[in-house]
């Protein structure tokens, strides 16, 4: 008999998640847009709201890394109890970011360009050193880093005969 798709035991793969990286370009990136912004005319809240979306951005990246952990750390992680988690955390910051949005019209959309970008940094910073490592041809590292420990496929397993 197989198990459901949405009671079937979940595996996520360790990626290459680096927060405080994440966090300096969010900064950098903040300042440049208040930079340009205030240069442009009278839309330094643009740039401020930016920044608030990039924050808003990586603030859910990390509570995705939190949620991952602690759900995967349990003897039976359930993929329904991730996506609930993840709708849940996604309605709340998307609620944010559109309250902003709405209630400092027209300056306020840059809340949602910055959640936008967040989301093209996060990717990049997080595929291009998966890719990275593929690309050298070392598998070994390769997997190690898209395949946690343990789980089935991980070079740390011996073939079973």
């Amino acid at each position: 008999m197989t198990t459901p798709a949405q009671d079937a035991p979940l595996v996520f793969p360790s990626v290459a998640f680096r927060p405080v990286r994440l966090l300096v370009m969010c900064a950098a990136l903040t300042v440049v847009a208040i930079i340009a912004a205030a240069a442009v005319g009278p839309y330094l809240m643009f740039g401020v709201f930016f920044g608030i979306g990039l924050a808003l951005g990586l603030v859910n990246a990390v509570l995705v890394q939190r949620s991952v952990d602690a759900i995967t750390a349990g003897d039976h992680p359930l993929k329904r109890k991730m996506a609930l988690n993840s709708a849940t955390r996604l309605l709340v910051i998307s609620a944010i970011g559109l309250a902003i949005a709405i209630f400092f019209r027209p300056l306020g959309l840059g809340v949602l360009f910055g959640l936008a970008l967040f989301q093209v940094l996060l990717v990049l910073s997080t595929a291009l050193p998966v890719w990275k490592k593929m690309r050298t041809g070392d598998e070994g590292v390769a997997a190690d880093v898209t395949t946690p420990p343990g789980a089935a496929g991980s070079v740390d397993e011996a073939p079973k005969d």
